[in-house]
């Protein structure tokens, strides 16, 4: 039988691009490789413009919606109840008597006010600030076709979970937990030997790497504690 001929054997080649090992150079350093260098300065200047994911809000419309359909559509009723020669309703006068007797200063006026302003600041912010915050945006390289209709993000829980992974193969962790945000990184981890500054050291070194190759499109800082486990 003959072998297929585009199969070609495993190796470094099949790493995704930034994982693999670069070939050491004839004087002993690491291999450079043109294309990124190249490239870096665009995907740093790129990373600035990068936006968060805005919410559709669904849920708050769906209510704020169906509140102010349901209070408008019961006061027209009651107009048109009105201009039909019909008395108006019960809630609708004692309303505007209280509005028409009660002083500003009266505490059912300013409480109503305030659960008022409450209420239109919580529609503002939800107006104005984008939401999603679960997203992390990841970056965009500068100079590819069409890269403005497709945005990647990652999920904070899914990179929490990929960081705690590669927290727990250092030598010396026994367990850690990782907590994500979307400006710093602090990871917790028990140390059962070695000594607690070089399981540190080593920590920050392969946590700092894997944040890096998480492509975010702004690079969290990271913050690294170890501590022994309790005994007993």
């Amino acid at each position: 039988m003959s072998a297929n001929p585009r199969r070609r054997p495993a190796g470094d080649n099949d790493l995704p691009p930034g994982l693999g090992k670069a070939d050491p150079s004839a004087d002993g350093s690491r291999g450079k490789n043109p294309t990124t260098a190249d490239s870096t300065p665009a995907i740093e200047a790129s990373d600035q413009r990068v936006r968060r994911f805005w919410s559709t809000r669904r849920v708050p419309a769906a209510l704020v919606a169906l509140l102010s359909a349901a209070v408008t559509g019961l006061l027209l009723y009651d107009v048109v109840s009105v201009r039909a020669g019909r008395s108006a309703m019960r809630w609708r006068r004692r309303l505007a008597e209280e509005l028409a007797s009660r002083p500003l200063d009266d505490v059912w006026m300013i409480v109503g006010a305030a659960v008022a302003m409450a209420l239109g600041l919580w529609l503002f912010l939800l107006a104005v600030t984008p939401g999603l915050r679960r997203l992390l945006p990841m970056r965009q390289p500068a100079g590819l076709p069409g890269k403005g209709e497709v945005r990647a993000g990652l999920d904070r829980r899914a990179a929490g979970l990929v960081l705690r992974d590669r927290a727990v193969r250092v030598a010396g962790v026994q367990s850690a937990q990782v907590a994500v945000g979307r400006r710093k990184v602090k990871a917790r981890a028990r140390a059962h030997f070695r000594d607690l500054e070089e399981v540190r050291a080593d920590l920050d070194a392969t946590l700092g790497e894997a944040v890096t190759f998480l492509g975010l499109a702004r690079q969290p800082t990271l913050t690294v504690r170890v501590r022994r486990p309790k005994k007993g």
